[in-house]
């Protein structure tokens, strides 16, 4: 591609992008900040496009809905990278937790119900929440009581390092809490 003296030549290349970017920008009239965030005033879309051109800058609209619109003088690419690079660095500090399920009767032995609770106390330890259930299986839905009970013995054994979330929920054939860690004052 020959170019004319009087040309300016711009290297191509695509960014995914959500402002507006250079000849994007159809203003007659832009208010400018350069670089170093100083006002430069309104002028006119082909001066500040020249502006950044001559800066190999990029002239971003920032201020779409300001009479007139503002535009800033910043390399896009590197702005784009940085908000990236931020995203990630917010998502690394962001907590997760899963919520483990324990599955239990309503006439567990007690041998069953202290390993349950062990591994209930590991899953809390390790910021997870738990969600304990109670399956009845036939003839014990007719006790319903039974397994609140239990669940409520469950509750008590957790106490020192979880509390519930709310009350047991009966679901069709199943009863159930969720256990969360218990913040520390």
């Amino acid at each position: 591609m020959q170019l004319s003296s009087g040309q300016k030549y711009q290297e191509v290349f695509y960014i995914k992008q959500d402002l507006l970017i250079n000849e994007q920008i159809r203003a007659k009239e832009v208010q400018v900040i350069d670089s170093e965030g100083n006002k430069i005033g309104p002028i006119s879309i082909h001066e500040a496009l020249d502006m950044a051109y001559d800066k190999k800058l990029d002239l971003v609209l920032v201020a779409p809905n300001a009479q007139p619109q503002v535009c800033k003088l910043m390399s896009y690419g590197k702005y784009k990278f940085e908000q990236a690079k931020r995203e990630k660095e917010a998502k690394k500090k962001q907590k997760t937790f899963e919520v483990k399920e324990i599955r239990i009767t309503p006439n567990i032995e007690e041998h069953d119900f202290g390993f349950k609770v062990k591994n209930a106390k590991k899953f809390i330890e390790d910021g997870n929440k738990v969600k304990v259930t109670v399956r009845f299986r036939g003839r014990e839905l007719n006790y319903v009581k039974l397994g609140e009970q239990t669940l409520n013995e469950f509750i008590k054994e957790m106490e020192d390092v979880a509390i519930p979330e709310k009350k047991p929920v009966l679901e069709g054939k199943n009863m159930f809490i969720i256990l969360a860690k218990k913040v520390e004052k």
